[in-house]
């Protein structure tokens, strides 16, 4: 995997642990040489993920709506940072960029970010690893909605099964090599088609 995108929160959260597993996760991609695609910014989580590779010459791409890039404090010193109209463009443009996704803890950004990206691993139209860095067991309430979504015929297990979850980054990046994408059903394959 040579570049992934984390999505996480523009805030640090209220717990001492979620800055210090960020920072690990900096300087593990760049200590193995993978690139960082973010959402440019350079407060909260993202923040402490980009200065960690920098500090430590990483690769940092950052992908920022116009809209945003007024609202949000962009990071000035990372390798390149990409400004896209519409907050629909970012993601296609996150998706060109990258050979997978994490989510770290964060809010409604970070979930829109990743249940989009297992919306397009569910159809077919990604085939790329997606895992969830579960520091404090931050994601553990919404991972029990996803199960209930199974128990409840909403969800196939086999997509539940997509999302790989580990509270170490260097597990989380083993599982995610591991991956294999399922087989799309005929129905899936129908609609992707048309």
């Amino acid at each position: 995997m040579k570049r992934i995108a984390v999505f996480c929160g523009s805030s640090k959260g209220f717990n001492d642990d979620y800055s210090r597993q960020a920072a690990e996760v900096g300087a593990y991609f760049a200590r193995n040489q993978i690139g960082l695609v973010y959402g440019g910014g350079k407060i909260g989580l993202m923040g402490i993920i980009a200065n960690t590779m920098l500090d430590n010459e990483g690769e940092v791409i950052g992908v920022i709506p116009d809209l945003l890039r007024h609202e949000e404090v962009a990071h000035t010193k990372i390798t390149r940072m990409i400004v896209t109209k519409k907050m629909s463009k970012r993601k296609v443009k996150i998706s060109k960029l990258v050979d997978g996704y994490i989510a770290l803890p964060g809010g409604f950004g970070t979930l829109d970010e990743i249940f989009e990206a297992l919306t397009l691993g569910q159809l077919g139209i990604e085939r790329k690893a997606i895992g969830i860095l579960n520091t404090n067991n931050f994601f553990n309430l919404a991972l029990r909605q996803l199960d209930h979504m199974v128990q409840e015929g909403f969800l196939k297990q086999e997509n539940r099964d997509m999302i790989m979850v580990s509270d170490s980054i260097e597990t989380l990046i083993e599982k995610m090599a591991a991956y294999e994408a399922p087989k799309l059903s005929k129905v899936v394959k129908t609609v992707v088609r048309k």
